[in-house]
Order: structure tokens, then sequence, then C-alpha cells
């Protein structure tokens, strides 16, 4: 497998320890007993976990509001919400919401019987076909109603008034989150606004990871060859989105599409029967690509492709094969739908996710979307879309530095000295929010 840009340790470390020692505030019983809010109830967001806290929580509620206004989805109700000068003890920012009963979650579900809490879940390999039909058709049947919502801007979602929402305000992603927690990119380099065009936002998201490899001080390179195929892999990416070539998109102009990144397994809660119970942390939603939602999801398996223990390949046949289901599921979820008119034809997902899978367009969207995977989605499963078969992955950057121009090949090379010469020396280098660095004043004040 190619080597993945690995997050710097030294930020991963720093950022522990500072969300640590935030929560340990927790653990104090005069903080308890002097908040008159119920924890259990209570979202803090956590300094140098999420970054951006104001405007995530912003977010959140805004598209929790609008899908217990707009959609069937059973989402917690949201009692209150504030800034961090309104939040208990002036902590952080907060969302205070009614507790979903469940019993355990779709993740539990799903995940290999007799997994240890602390490694990494795997779809059982022996679940009964009609159940994982039964849990898959209702994610399908989710996934199914955020499709059927159009925006017409790529953004995150405001209330203008009791009865219209509009998108005004940049897409954040939890990918841009852990770029600038984990990859020292800096906050400044993130997107501002929102986005009219498919094309210029896969561009946004091109140039993040170019930026990603230029910022992040350590453990982004393994050698001057490695920096040189991520550099390769990452300018080659940018060239195929300027040109409009990475999706041909037929919604290039919308319309655009609910998409939260965090929607997965483990935030699916169900009762003791099975049945969906409730959907939580709908953080980092925002209107996406139509490409995004289309699809099929990467969390059919529960494990990451780049995290697949008999290697990416494998991954994809295990997918294949669990994706049938799923679209069994889906299509089945469909004709009930469209049955009781709540569906037209043309608005089938399931056909979609299939185009998607057999045109490889899922990898193209789960290398913007996944930076850290970036190196091995790029070189194993697009690289070979676009141009000539390599003699071999491990050497294809070589083959493609004809497509690059002399001024490229030169940043190339000062970026490899520069990649080197940091090697040397492990410095921790990041941009914390305001946030952030008044948790680090106080937790330095406290020793």
């Amino acid at each position: 497998m190619q080597s993945l840009m690995y997050a710097d340790d030294m930020a991963w470390e720093y950022a522990e320890e500072i969300s640590h020692n935030w929560l340990l505030q927790f653990l104090k019983l005069d903080i308890r007993n002097r908040s008159r809010c119920s924890f259990s109830n209570t979202i803090e967001e956590m300094p140098s976990v999420v970054f951006f806290p104001e405007e995530k929580v912003v977010n959140e509620v805004a598209i929790m509001r609008f899908l217990i206004d707009q959609t069937s989805i059973s989402v917690p109700f949201i009692l209150h919400s504030g800034t961090k000068k309104e939040s208990p003890l002036e902590l952080s920012p907060f969302i205070m919401m009614d507790y979903i009963q469940h019993k355990t979650n779709m993740y539990d579900a799903l995940n290999t019987p007799g997994c240890p809490k602390k490694e990494r879940g795997i779809l059982d390999p022996n679940i009964n076909d009609i159940t994982l039909e039964f849990l898959y058709g209702q994610l399908a049947g989710i996934l199914l109603q955020l499709s059927k919502i159009s925006f017409p801007r790529i953004g995150s979602l405001t209330k203008v008034d009791d009865f219209t929402w509009e998108v005004s305000r940049r897409p954040l992603s939890m990918n841009m989150n852990e770029l600038v927690r984990l990859g020292g990119l800096p906050r400044s380099k993130l997107p501002d606004s929102t986005f009219n065009t498919t094309s210029c936002y896969l561009e946004a998201l091109a140039d993040l990871n170019i930026q990603h490899l230029l910022h992040q001080r350590n453990d982004a390179v393994e050698s001057a060859d490695d920096c040189r195929r991520k550099f390769m892999a990452r300018r080659l990416f940018r060239k195929l989105a300027r040109e409009k070539r990475l999706l041909d998109s037929p919604f290039e102009q919308g319309p655009f599409k609910i998409w939260c990144d965090d929607f997965r397994p483990g935030n699916v809660l169900l009762h003791e029967n099975m049945q969906i119970a409730g959907v939580v942390d709908w953080e980092f939603t925002y209107a996406a690509p139509a490409e995004f939602s289309y699809a099929p999801p990467w969390w059919l398996l529960i494990e990451k492709p780049e995290f697949w223990p008999n290697g990416m390949d494998d991954w994809e046949s295990v997918f294949d094969y669990r994706l049938k289901t799923f679209l069994k599921a889906m299509r089945d979820c469909e004709d009930v739908e469209i049955q009781k008119g709540h569906l037209k034809e043309s608005q089938r997902l399931s056909s979609h996710m299939q185009r998607s899978w057999d045109s490889s367009h899922f990898w193209i969207v789960y290398a913007a979307l996944n930076s850290f995977a970036f190196d091995a989605i790029y070189w194993q499963k697009i690289d070979p879309l676009f141009f000539s078969a390599p003699q071999s992955p491990e050497t294809a950057w070589k083959e493609r530095l004809g497509l690059l121009g002399e001024r490229e090949i030169e940043e190339m090379e000062q970026l490899v000295a520069q990649k080197l010469e940091e090697m040397k020396t492990r410095i921790l280098k990041w941009d914390p929010d305001e946030y952030t660095v008044e948790a680090i004043a106080k937790a330095d004040g406290a020793h």
C-alpha cells in the first residue's frame, strides 16, 4: 500500500493533553455542583478537539432544527444553545438537548461480536443476511430523506425566519477541522465563503491538500521520493479539478444536497428491537456537491479502506459484495416511498450510488474528503482512471513528471529540501483558535 499522510504526532499528543486537562474540570465536584445544567443533556465543545467551536455549534443547531422541521428523521430536540459566554462557568459554547432513550447503536449491531472496545470495528463477516438488510434498510431510509432536499449553493445553513432557510456561510467540514488540529494547516487557508459550483469546491479541496503537505511540520513525509510522490499526487488532482475532469459533473451548478461528514453507524441509536431511536452528532453538516450524497457510504463495512487489515483491494472486494445488499435494501425503501407518492422515480438514490461505484467516482469523492488517506487513494484508485497504466504504483509518480511544468518541478524540489530539513528536528507548529489558546493558558496557570 502507498504510504498515508500520517497526522503530526506532536500536535496529536498536545491536543490530547489539552482536551484531557479541560475534561478534568468536570470531575471537580465544585464545578458540577455550581452548574445548574444537567451534564447528561449538555454537549460541550472541547478545546483542541473542535476548532471553530462557536461556528460549529451554530451550524449544528441550524441543521438539527432544519431536519426537525423538514424531515421525519428522529434527532434530539434542542432545548437551548449558546456561546461560551452564555455557558455554565463560561467553559464553552454548548447545546442542551433532550436525551433519546435507546438500548444500543448501529455500530454495535453491525460490529464483529467480541471485538474489543479499543480496537477498530469491522462489519461482522458472519452477520445474518436478513438482519443486515434490515439494518441497512433503516440507514438507507435516512440517506434517502436527506437526498430529497436541495439547495442552490454549497455551504452551511442559516435560518432566515420561521419558514426560510438558506446557505449563507462557508462549508465547515470534519476534514478541515482535522487539518488544522493534526495537519498543521493555518486556519487562514480554509475556505471563507460559500460555493456556487461543484468544480470550484473540488478545486478548493484540492488546494487544501496541497497546503496540508506544505504546512504539516512533522510526520508529513518519509523520504525525498515520498515527498515527490505526495507532491505529484496533489498537483495532478488539482490539475484534474481545474480542468473539470474529476467528476465531469452533471450537477455542476446544483442542486446541492445535505451532507453530514459524521453520519455513521455509531451515531445511529437503536431501540431493543433494533429499530432506529434517533440520530445524533450532526456537526459538520452542510450543503455539498450532489456527488457526495450519490457515492455509496464507506461505513457499510464500518472500517475505512485505508485501515482495512487485508489491504484496500480486499476492502473493495468485500464492499462490492455488501453494497449489493445495501442497494437492494435501498431500492425496497424507494419502492415504498414511490408507492406512497413521497418519491419520484427520478429521485431514486440507489441508481446514483451504483453509478458512482461503477465509475469510481466513489474514490474521487473519498479522496477529496479524507486528506490523510489521500495518497493511498490517489495512486491506487484515481491515477489509473486518467493516465496510462504505470509500470508500478510505487514508481508511478516518476512516470508522471512530464505532466508538470519547469516551475512546478522547481517548487517540488524546494519542498523536498524544506521537508528534509524539517525532518532533522521535531517542533510543534499549529494554529490553535482563541478558545484553545485560553485553555492552554489556564492549564499552564494551574501548574
